[in-house]
């Protein structure tokens, strides 16, 4: 059974599961039925984080157009262009034994592809959700659902996966940005062209 969490909850992840080695993080939502002529493409993304909090180089910020890191420990299963359908619209695939000795925190993250050109932001997306499986038996572990206390934010960090004490645990954030995919990076010490 899935631990639904709320907002600014943490919980043990391999404490509880010593065996636990590879995850499935899957992101899903829902667009509000309204006309802005343009379709919704929300992105998901992880960034690789050392202690202080930003990505070692740019090869630890994985999105649709870097989809796997060299060590193979992070895999973004592609880009959902409508976020049509039911369950996960992206996919992030973690293998816990291969993250970096330098990589203690994990940032998983949403945003709008294009929003400011597009007039869109979160306030039109409803039942966002983030959900970690355990991709050997396939069950749900965590279940996170953002809820709908978001306006006018183009991007989201949606929850961290983080090292404490040797042990994998996951933070429930739901924390807004406003400036999309290109304030995310300079939070987590990307430099976008």
């Amino acid at each position: 059974m899935a631990i639904n969490l709320t907002k600014g909850q943490k919980v043990d992840l391999t404490k509880g599961n010593p065996g636990l080695k590879k995850l499935m993080v899957g992101l899903g939502w829902d667009v509000n039925a309204y006309d802005s002529g343009a379709d919704f493409d929300l992105d998901a993304a992880a960034f690789m984080l050392g202690d202080n909090g930003k990505c070692p180089t740019e090869k630890e910020f994985i999105f649709y157009g870097n989809l796997t890191h060299p060590s193979e420990s992070l895999k973004h299963m592609g880009d959902n262009l409508t976020g049509e359908g039911e369950g996960d619209d992206e996919q992030i695939f973690v293998d816990l034994t291969k993250l970096p000795s330098n990589v203690s925190k994990v940032a998983f993250t949403v945003t709008i592809y294009e929003a400011e050109e597009r007039g869109q932001n979160f306030g039109q997306v409803s039942n966002s959700f983030i959900r970690i499986v355990d991709e050997s038996t396939g069950q749900e572990l965590i279940h996170y659902d953002l809820g709908e206390d978001f306006s006018i934010e183009t991007a989201v960090v949606v929850g961290e996966l983080y090292k404490h004490n040797g042990e994998w645990k996951f933070n429930a954030i739901g924390s807004g940005f406003q400036g999309g995919l290109a304030a995310l990076c300079g939070h987590y010490g990307i430099e976008v062209a």
